[in-house]
C-alpha cells in the first residue's frame, strides 16, 4: 500500500545520495525516478528535488503537503526545491519505516544503506531496469544516430518500444508446453551469454515463430520485452517495399543498425514469408538485393555478439525456401488452441470482469477452430451489447450470444461476392472486429490482442 509521505522522503533522500557518490551512475535510479531527469540523453547532477520532480517520481499530488509537517523538510518558495533541514535525521526516519523490499527497488539506497537491510548494491542493480531501457535514452540514441529527416523514415521502417511501453506480460499469456519450453531456453540462454560465449557456442537466439494469424506470436514476442526488460525493435517486412523508404537495402541495414546500437534488445521480423516471396518471383532487383541483403544480416547478427534476440514470425511457413529457414535454430509452433487453451484463454481475459454461471468448458466446446484473437472479440462484443442495455455484469448467456454471433459474420465474410455487393461486405468485416486472415496479416493490434489471452 503507498505511503505518500514515506514516498516522497524516499525520493528525497534518493537524489541527496546520488548527488553526494559519483560512483552511482543511471542504473542506481528507479526507473520512475530516472525519467523525471533525462536531458539530451543524459542525467547530470545536481538532481533537483522539486514540488513537481517529487510528483512525477511518486505519483505523489501534492509532496510538500506529505512531507511539510516533517521536523526535518524545508521548501524553498521561489526555487519550489524541498530539501532536508537534517539530512541524519531524515535517514534515521526514513530507515526506521522502509523494509528490505524498498530498498531492494532502489540501488542508489542500496548502496548507502543495503547492509541494514541485509540487501546487496549489486543485487539490487540486478534487479533495476536498465536506462538503456528507458524510452527516453532510446529516442536520444536514435537523434544521435540519424539527422531528423532519416529518423522519421526509420520510424516508417521499425516499430521501437521500451519494456514499459509493453502492456502484456508473460503471466497474461496461454502457451502450449513445447512453447513454454523454447522460451524457457532462451530466456537461460539471454541469462547466460557469458558462459555461451566462452565455450564458443554462438549459433544460438535466432527463433521463428510459425503458425495462423491470431495465434499470438507478435505477443509473446512482446511480452518478453517486457518481462526481460528490453527494448523491442519491429519491423514488417513488407514494408522495404515502400517506395518513399528510399533505398531499400540501405533501410534493412539501417533497421538491423537500431537493433544492435539498442542492444541488448529483442528484434522481432513480421511477416518472413515475404523473403520466400520476394526470392521466387518476379521482383524488381532492387527488392531483391534487399531480401539478399536481409538473409546475411540475419547471419551477421548474434545473440551472444551483439546482444540482439532475434524473431521472426510467419502465417505462412509452406512458403519458406531452405535459405530462410537455416537461418534460424529454434522453429517454435503456434497452433489454433485446442480445448483446454481456449478455456485457459476465456479464464484469463475474463478475470477481470463480473460473469453470472460462467463455464468456459462450455465455452471452450462450441469455440473449435478460434484463435485467442477471436476469443478476444466474441468477448468485447459481449460486453458492448451488454453496455447497450446499460449492464456491467455479463451471463453465460451474452457469451453463448457473442459466439454464435461471432460465426455468422465470419460465415458472411467467407461467402462468394457479386461485384456489386463486394465493398459493403467488405465495410461489414472491418466493423466487425477484423476477424479474418487477411486483417490479422495486416495488423499489429490484431495479434497482440491475440496472445495476450492465447
Amino acid at each position: 500500500m503507498s505511503n505518500p509521505e514515506l514516498d516522497v522522503v524516499e525520493f528525497l533522500l534518493t537524489t541527496a545520495v546520488y548527488n553526494g557518490d559519483r560512483d552511482l551512475d543511471e542504473d542506481d535510479l528507479p526507473p520512475a525516478y530516472r525519467q523525471v531527469f533525462w536531458t539530451d540523453g543524459r542525467i547530470e547532477r545536481p538532481l533537483s528535488a522539486t514540488g513537481q520532480t517529487a510528483a512525477d517520481a511518486t505519483d505523489v499530488d501534492r509532496p510538500w503537503d506529505a512531507v511539510g509537517d516533517l521536523m526535518f523538510t524545508q521548501r524553498d518558495d521561489f526555487s519550489g526545491d524541498i530539501e532536508f533541514t537534517d539530512q541524519e535525521l531524515a535517514e534515521e526516519w526514513f530507515l526506521d519505516r522502509a523494509d528490505e523490499d524498498r530498498i531492494r527497488a532502489n540501488p542508489a539506497l542500496a548502496a548507502a544503506y543495503g547492509e541494514e537491510f541485509d540487501v546487496s548494491h549489486e543485487a539490487a542493480r540486478e534487479v533495476n531496469r536498465p536506462a538503456r531501457a528507458d524510452r527516453a535514452w532510446i529516442d536520444s540514441l536514435l537523434e544521435e544516430y540519424f539527422d531528423e529527416e532519416e529518423e522519421e523514415e526509420m520510424l516508417d521502417l521499425v516499430d521501437i518500444r521500451a519494456p514499459e511501453e509493453v502492456e502484456m506480460t508473460m503471466d497474461d499469456l496461454v502457451l502450449t508446453p513445447d512453447q513454454e519450453g523454447e522460451i524457457h531456453k532462451i530466456v537461460k540462454a539471454i541469462e547466460h551469454r557469458d558462459y555461451l560465449a566462452q565455450i564458443g557456442l554462438r549459433e544460438i537466439g535466432k527463433l521463428l515463430f510459425v503458425g495462423p494469424p491470431g495465434t499470438g506470436k507478435t505477443s509473446v514476442a512482446r511480452a518478453l520485452a517486457h518481462d526481460l526488460e528490453l527494448p523491442f525493435v519491429e519491423v514488417k517486412l513488407s514494408m522495404i517495399t515502400s517506395q518513399y523508404l528510399g533505398e531499400t537495402a540501405k533501410n534493412v541495414d539501417k533497421s538491423f543498425e537500431v537493433a544492435r546500437r539498442l542492444a541488448p534488445c529483442i528484434f522481432f521480423m513480421d511477416e518472413f514469408d515475404f523473403v520466400a516471396k520476394t526470392r521466387s518471383s518476379d521482383e524488381h532487383a532492387a527488392i531483391k538485393r534487399a531480401v539478399n541483403t536481409l538473409l546475411k544480416s540475419i547471419d551477421d547478427i548474434s545473440l551472444i555478439d551483439d546482444d540482439v534476440l532475434l524473431i521472426g514470425a510467419t502465417n505462412h511457413p509452406d512458403q519458406l525456401d531452405a535459405a530462410a529457414w537455416r537461418r534460424f535454430d529454434e522453429i517454435v509452433n503456434f497452433p489454433k488452441p485446442d480445448r483446454s487453451m481456449r478455456s485457459d484463454i476465456l479464464q484469463v481475459v475474463t478475470r477481470d470482469m463480473e460473469i453470472i454461471d460462467f463455464d468456459p468448458d462450455t465455452l471452450a466446446e462450441i469455440t473449435e477452430g478460434l484463435t485467442g484473437s477471436d476469443l478476444r472479440l466474441v468477448l468485447r462484443e459481449a460486453v458492448l451489447s451488454a453496455l447497450t442495455e446499460e449492464r456491467t455484469t455479463l451471463t453465460q448467456q451474452d457469451l453463448e450470444d457473442a459466439v454464435a454471433d461471432f460465426e455468422e459474420r465470419d460465415n458472411l465474410k467467407n461467402l462468394d461476392m457479386i461485384d456489386g455487393d463486394a465493398d459493403a461486405l467488405v465495410a461489414g468485416g472491418d466493423i466487425s472486429g477484423a476477424g479474418n486472415d487477411e486483417s490479422h496479416d495486416h495488423s499489429h493490434d490484431g495479434e497482440a490482442h491475440d496472445h495476450s489471452h492465447d
